[in-house]
């Protein structure tokens, strides 16, 4: 009906209106009734904006940067002399090292981390909760120093045996329980389980260690080959009588057939010795030091698979025999540290370290002279180094603290070693040798400074001189040359005043 009312209002078409073209449709729009209305009229569009105006003057033309060559391909597998197919080759570990990090847990008073190993030994060892308790760091320190050393104290002797301690004391009273780990987890080893055996290295890791022992052997056999005397040492050397024995080789009395002196022949089994390097190290150290109070090296040899090392003989035996079958008075003790103290004092003098200081390795002559043997652990220092070792090496009854604590150390670990032999030359014995060896070890670095069992025989001089020279602090610890000086020594008698202690040694053995 709009629509309608709309055509009949509009007026009627001119000619002028055909000309026009058409309009556009009018678009309704509801607004909530039936009331329609026109939209309004859309917005024209804007012109565009003029464009800029061009710059004045001469326009700055931009620095071109060189180009970059493109980037080459890959070279073709082709020219690598690999097929795509290959892949590289892994070999297997080799000088991996299982480190153990063990700590004290102070708020449980426990350890953690303790291997099952390292719980066997304390077990076994005799350390009171209490002990574990006050100083637990010195109980790990000597835990780590026998696990890594478990043959410390069996250096090769090749001497008479060590007599057997006198029977200990009655038992103390039963010690409380040392203080284990914590018990693990139900999936950990429970109490009384049998603990499986490690898993045997792989073929090729077997394979590989056998190698490396092989090589090993080899360069050790041709560095000897290279400080031995290149002859036999039968049309110069006879061999005598046995007069001692070790674990791994014998040692004869001889005869010089050129001299007519009677000599001591060392011999060692290659294939015995566990640390075949530590054996070129002595016959080196021994040829290139002469000195007064140090065993004279004469030759060796290469016999076969054995070692033969002739030294001059000392026929007074070790001074072990004295200080086991004796009572040695103060001013003896003064000789014998005066001595050793010569020949410590041109060792460090030549930057060498003994590091086996003990009464095992003093011989003595039938005329009271004293001269230092047994180089197999002995250290070259380098010079201009910082002179200082980090190697756990000699017998731990003899150890200062700072080789029980793994710190470094220098050669006033000899002079500590010199101390404890004069407790030896006083009890009989060295401190701790009736102990368990850990806790031996544990009782050197907790302690420090142990004390003569008869101090009652001990004088004044005899205890500054044992004290001097187990000084904690190596810093503060006086070198060989220092106590060359001491009392004790400067006033010892010569060292015929042995020779009655050597005689009756001989006749008690």
């Amino acid at each position: 009906q709009m629509a309608s009312a709309a055509t009949a209002n509009s007026p009627p078409p001119t000619a002028e209106d055909d000309e026009r073209p058409p309009a556009p449709p009018l678009r309704m729009a509801s607004f909530g009734g039936d009331v329609a209305r026109a939209q309004p009229p859309l917005r024209p569009p804007d012109k565009p904006l003029p464009n800029p105006p061009a710059p004045t003057g001469r326009r700055r033309q931009k620095k071109k940067s060189p180009k970059s060559p493109p980037p080459q391909p890959p070279p073709a597998a082709a020219d690598s002399g690999l097929s795509p197919t290959d892949k590289p080759s892994i070999s297997s570990p080799r000088n991996f090292k299982h480190t153990m990090h063990v700590t004290f847990d102070q708020d449980r008073r426990e350890f953690r981390g303790m291997p099952e190993q390292w719980a066997r030994l304390l077990s076994a060892a005799n350390i009171t909760r209490q002990e574990q308790q006050q100083n637990p760091q010195a109980l790990i320190e000597a835990l780590r120093f026998l696990d890594a050393k478990p043959a410390a104290g069996c250096s090769d002797k090749f001497l008479r045996p060590r007599p057997p301690p006198p029977a200990p004391p009655p038992p103390p009273p039963p010690q409380p329980a040392p203080l284990l780990p914590r018990p693990q987890s139900p999936g950990g080893v429970a109490k009384g389980d049998r603990v499986a055996p490690a898993p045997e290295a792989p073929p090729a890791i077997r394979q590989q260690q056998r190698r490396r022992k092989a090589a090993t052997d080899a360069e050790v056999l041709e560095r000897l080959r290279s400080v031995v005397s290149g002859g036999q040492p039968a049309g110069r050397f006879e061999r005598l009588e046995q007069i001692g024995h070790g674990a791994s080789g014998v040692v004869h009395a001889g005869l010089d057939l050129r001299t007519g002196s009677q000599v001591a022949i060392k011999q060692m089994l290659i294939a015995k010795q566990p640390k075949k390097e530590l054996i070129v190290n002595e016959i080196v150290v021994m040829k290139e030091t002469r000195h007064a109070n140090i065993v004279n090296f004469l030759d060796s040899f290469l016999v076969g698979d054995e070692l033969w090392v002739v030294m001059e003989y000392l026929g007074g035996g070790s001074l072990t025999d004295v200080v086991t079958e004796t009572c040695m008075d103060e001013d003896q003790i003064g000789a014998v540290c005066r001595e050793v103290l010569g020949a410590l004092h041109f060792l460090h003098e030549n930057r060498v370290i003994h590091r086996d200081i003990k009464s095992d390795n003093v011989l003595l002559g039938v005329d009271g002279s004293v001269k230092l043997t047994d180089f197999g652990f002995c250290a070259q220092l380098e010079s201009g180094g910082s002179g200082q070792r980090h190697t756990m090496v000699g017998t731990p009854y003899w150890m200062a603290p700072e080789l029980v604590t793994r710190k470094s150390y220098g050669p006033k670990v000899d002079v500590w070693a010199l101390g404890i032999m004069a407790i030896e030359m006083v009890d009989g014995e060295p401190p701790y040798l009736n102990e368990n060896p850990l806790r031996a070890l544990y009782l050197i670095a907790a302690n420090g400074r142990p004390l003569a069992r008869d101090r009652h025989r001990v004088s004044g001089r005899l205890s500054e001189f044992t004290d001097s020279c187990l000084e904690v602090d190596a810093e503060l610890r006086p070198s060989a040359g220092d106590l060359l000086r001491h009392p004790l020594v400067a006033e010892a008698p010569p060292v015929a005043c042995l020779v009655p202690l050597i005689v009756a040694a001989k006749g008690r053995s």
